[in-house]
């Protein structure tokens, strides 16, 4: 949430100059809005959601209160159907509560909180869903300024609050926070980003030089903590890895996180996304050990050497080459960066080669995503938009109504080229709100890839996929008998078509937000699938019969070919 430094614009005429791959083009005029059928209806209030954000007393300038709160999509009680969880940060003493929907069928969901055991009070920014305990049913993280709460599935959809004593400890400003098996131990540890050790006596100014929230150059940046688990009984276990591994000996005020091979080694790596200050690459040394690599790898920068405020992380294929590529969020007075893997674990910034410069208007970024949306088999990219510094006059009706933008949605075209579809997506894009999380899920089991989006002090939205004329699809859950749980960290290639597409198990991506767990393929014309082929966290590769498109299915590992 930094405003960038003069030199910013220094270094932008120059990457102009050299014609760089992240230069802007020369016109400055925005393009038109395309035409098109919009891709979703706002189902909030068919679905039964009526959830809004209590962000705290308005006016106080609460740094942590502009950040937001996040929300998840994940199967609480094992009867196939996506439920919801949303955060609130009214504060330990509000009587507002983190609420959990429970999905009753036909696309409608229940409020179960009381039930579930999940209605915390308190200052909640970020969720991770993950298995901690192997035994089949999905467990909650919830960050907190000031702490974090581990909610461990009880079944039934009911959780119990099983913090004290797993040794997670996390006093700080905890926001983002993933599950990942990063020693191949086959049990789920968690990394937490941390942001800024927060002073409450600070006073800043907006770009309009009237009071506001504080960026973070007037705070001091905090380590993100790593935590292993030990995997010993039911009752979940963790130690504090943090600094033996290294990602704790390096502050950054981090806000996104997202965890993948990013190397090709096969082992899981963890990229943070920092606000105002360079990227960090943590590539796992297979030793229980992370070096950051975002320097040489080019992920660290933009392409005119400028580290940008980066808030929300999202991982996909672009342009159909087998590896993956990386998108952040950024301020609207920057760009949403997306950088192409070109060559093994080398990125470059191509935003406007690919056309995501050039947007009909800019947002400032938090929850993001790099999913196909019509099922054509390129992946889009979605963007949930809300400002840190208030505009003036307001563009929208309430106490943040001064810090409202507008979301993006931008179309691939096949081969990695963007085009703008906000403006044709009106549910999604037309309304003004101060987004922050975004998951996403296929909640109606119809193969459209849906959406969940919080908002500061706002309606929680459920925007239902209706794109027509979607493509062929296949959903895959990729299960590990062995540990009982969804592989986090595998890598699921569908041959279909003549085509092979990358998707990879990675739910805890965006900002401060987890998706479902299953990968969602588009196939476009191609109503048969070839092939499965999977490479499990372990590094064992299998591959499994194809079949039928269109329906939803379950890769065990071991029951596949060994190529």
């Amino acid at each position: 949430m930094s405003l960038p430094p003069p030199p910013y614009y220094c270094a932008l005429l120059l990457a102009v100059a050299l014609g760089g791959c992240g230069a802007p083009p020369a016109a400055t005029e925005p393009p038109p809005a395309p035409d098109g059928p919009p891709w979703f209806e706002d189902a909030t209030d068919a679905a039964g959601i009526d959830f809004t954000h209590d962000a705290g007393p308005p006016n106080v300038r609460f740094v942590p209160q502009i950040m937001g709160s996040g929300c998840a999509f994940l199967d609480a009680d094992g009867d196939g159907k996506l439920d919801l969880y949303l955060l609130q940060f009214g504060g330990p003493g509000s009587k507002s509560v983190n609420r959990f929907y429970r999905q009753v069928g036909g696309g409608r969901f229940e409020d179960a909180t009381a039930a579930s055991g999940l209605g915390l009070a308190g200052h909640c920014h970020g969720v991770a869903v993950g298995d901690v305990n192997n035994d089949g049913r999905p467990d909650v993280l919830v960050t907190r300024f000031g702490g974090l709460t581990l909610f461990v599935n009880a079944g039934g959809g009911r959780f119990e609050d099983a913090t004290a004593g797993s040794g997670l400890v996390n006093p700080g400003w905890g926001t983002s926070a993933a599950f990942l098996d990063y020693d191949r131990d086959g049990w789920l540890d968690l990394v937490v980003v941390n942001y800024l050790d927060h002073d409450p006596g600070a006073e800043c100014l907006g770009p309009d030089g009237q009071p506001d929230y504080c960026g973070p150059s007037r705070l001091t940046p905090v380590t993100s903590r790593v935590f292993r688990n030990l995997g010993a009984g039911t009752r979940p276990r963790f130690a504090d890895a943090s600094v033996a591994c290294g990602i704790g000996r390096v502050p950054g005020p981090g806000l996104g996180v997202a965890c993948a091979d990013f190397t090709g080694d096969g082992w899981v790596d963890v990229l943070v996304a920092n606000d105002g200050e360079p990227n960090r690459l943590w590539v796992n040394q297979r030793d229980g050990t992370f070096k950051d690599e975002a320097g040489p790898r080019g992920l660290a920068y933009a392409a005119n050497g400028s580290a940008y405020a980066g808030m929300g992380v999202a991982l996909g294929d672009t342009t159909g080459s087998g590896r993956l590529d990386v998108y952040v969020t950024h301020m609207n007075t920057q760009t949403h960066t997306l950088w192409r893997q070109e060559g093994q674990g080398r990125f470059r910034d191509c935003t406007f080669e690919t056309g995501l410069g050039a947007s009909v208007w800019r947002g400032t970024g938090f929850g993001t995503t790099l999913t196909d949306f019509d099922n054509d088999g390129a992946a889009d990219v979605a963007v949930v938009n809300g400002r840190v510094f208030h505009n003036s006059p307001a563009t929208a009706p309430g106490p943040f109504g001064r810090y409202a933008d507008r979301n993006q949605l931008f179309a691939n075209d096949g081969s990695g080229r963007f085009r703008d579809v906000s403006a044709a997506n009106p549910a999604v894009c037309g309304g003004w709100a101060v987004g922050r999380g975004l998951a996403v899920g296929d909640y109606d089991g119809d193969g459209g890839a849906d959406l969940l989006v919080t908002a500061v002090g706002g309606r929680a939205r459920l925007y239902r996929n209706v794109a027509p004329n979607r493509g062929h699809w296949l959903a895959v859950r990729a299960v590990d008998p062995a540990v009982n749980r969804d592989a986090y960290g595998a890598e699921v290639r569908v041959a279909a078509g003549g085509k092979e597409r990358l998707r990879v198990v990675s739910p805890n991506e965006s900002y401060l937000s987890s998706h479902a767990p299953a990968v969602l393929v588009g196939l476009g014309a191609a109503d048969r699938v070839d092939a499965v082929r999977v490479l499990w966290p372990d590094g064992t590769r299998e591959e499994f019969p194809g079949g039928p498109a269109d329906r939803a299915v379950v890769v065990r590992k071991g029951e596949g070919r060994r190529p």
